[in-house]
């Protein structure tokens, strides 16, 4: 089991972004990654947070980041694990639990 926690991060905003025709919304992955990741890597420590690139945002590599998805260096919502960017625009979980169990994350028995 893995003791550190892993920082997750959904970049994204309210309006759906314009090239993911029928996505979800940011806001409903990040919950949606949220439950699927703890219900799939139950009592495995991690934080997830949302950060909107509209918004002010305080941490300076979370802004930087937020600016590349304003200037369309990137779609949205945007997850990153770490610094590692592991999806954007339609988020797919296999990439997500890829690199979670690259940090040592192991699913729970079925």
């Amino acid at each position: 089991m893995n003791d550190q926690k892993v920082k997750i991060e959904v970049y994204g905003a309210d309006v759906i972004c314009a090239s993911c025709v029928n996505a979800p919304s940011s806001k409903d992955t990040y919950e949606w990654l949220d439950a699927a990741i703890s219900r799939k890597y139950p009592d495995q420590p991690f934080t997830i947070d949302y950060i909107d690139i509209e918004g002010p945002v305080e941490d300076p590599e979370q802004a930087e980041i937020a600016e590349q998805v304003r200037n369309d260096e990137f779609f949205y919502p945007l997850v990153r694990i770490g610094n590692e960017v592991v999806g954007e625009g339609y988020i797919r979980l296999k990439p997500v639990f890829l690199e979670l169990e690259k940090h040592g994350f192991s699913a729970a028995a079925e």
